[in-house]
């Protein structure tokens, strides 16, 4: 686990087993949370990233050529924002800067695990060897807290009642794949491009000229997108975990007898890219979970 001073002293639920009573009054925070925001998630998200690629477009027919990477990181994180905790972010102290801050924050926790593609050599000392020290992203830590203890009233009213501080529940929330999901469909070309943008429309009008929950259930391919960026790049690809109990794991050719109290690690992509279960698993296949002959 990562230095406590990263977290504000708090052992956030990432890093609470299931088992300690913390972790259930957490996880019920957070969902308290998708719950009582739930109305704001698709108006937000289509008013952000309409402003986005307009904004892009126009740069496109200005100057030829427009960067995509630092404005999608600040629609997300401005999404995210408006849609959980009705605050945009800009028109705050933090402004632009918390998509800067974030990476270098996850950075300096998951610098023991990560691997940069550096000589061993190099990278084992830089990363592996010693922790990297917190005050390198203390002070943007604490505007980073600012902003979402400003910013999450209503949220801290339901920590109150779970009995969570607003402190703990703060940190808590400060915990982005819409990026990566882009990055696969612009590398699947003009024909993948050209039948999602088909699919949406002809679902938004079917649902009035509205995006709604029942217009996405009406996109299979879309869905199907979304489901494919998962399996070829899961978000959260490491994972850790201790044995509650003796049990036996199966795998296609070997069985293994793991004893209580012994600690798992889990690499996602061994299961999601198994050739075993994904034909072409390497390959990034847009309509690979469309329709039941596709679902493996």
């Amino acid at each position: 686990m990562p230095s406590l001073e990263l977290t504000g002293g708090y052992r956030i639920l990432s890093y609470i087993d299931p088992s300690e009573p913390k972790h259930e009054k957490l996880k019920s925070l957070l969902f308290f949370l998708l719950k009582h925001r739930s109305s704001h998630v698709i108006p937000e998200f289509h008013s952000t990233y309409t402003t986005l690629f307009e904004t892009l477009e126009k740069e496109l027919a200005d100057k030829g050529k427009a960067a995509f990477t630092d404005p999608s990181d600040q629609a997300a994180f401005n999404f995210l924002a408006r849609a959980l905790f009705g605050t945009n972010p800009p028109d705050t102290k933090l402004g632009s800067d918390g998509p800067g801050i974030i990476p270098i924050w996850v950075l300096l926790q998951l610098a023991p695990i990560l691997t940069l593609g550096l000589p061993k050599f190099i990278e084992d000392p830089i990363l592996h060897t010693f922790p990297l020290p917190p005050f390198l992203i203390k002070n943007d830590y604490q505007r980073l807290y600012d902003f979402f203890y400003e910013s999450a009233g209503a949220v801290f009213d339901e920590a109150s009642r779970l009995g969570i501080s607003k402190e703990e529940a703060c940190h808590n929330l400060m915990k982005i794949l819409f990026p990566s999901m882009l990055k696969w469909i612009a590398g699947a070309g003009l024909k993948l491009q050209a039948r999602l943008a088909e699919e949406v429309r002809a679902a938004v009008k079917a649902n009035g000229g509205k995006v709604t929950m029942a217009a996405l259930e009406a996109m299979p391919l879309v869905k199907s997108v979304v489901y494919e960026a998962f399996r070829i790049e899961p978000p959260v690809p490491l994972q850790y975990g201790r044995a509650k109990r003796d049990l036996v794991i199966e795998s296609h050719d070997n069985t293994f007898l793991v004893k209580k109290g012994e600690m798992l690690f889990g690499f996602q992509p061994f299961a999601t890219k198994d050739p075993k279960i994904f034909e072409n698993a390497e390959e990034y296949v847009a309509d690979r979970f469309v329709g039941r002959e596709r679902s493996c």
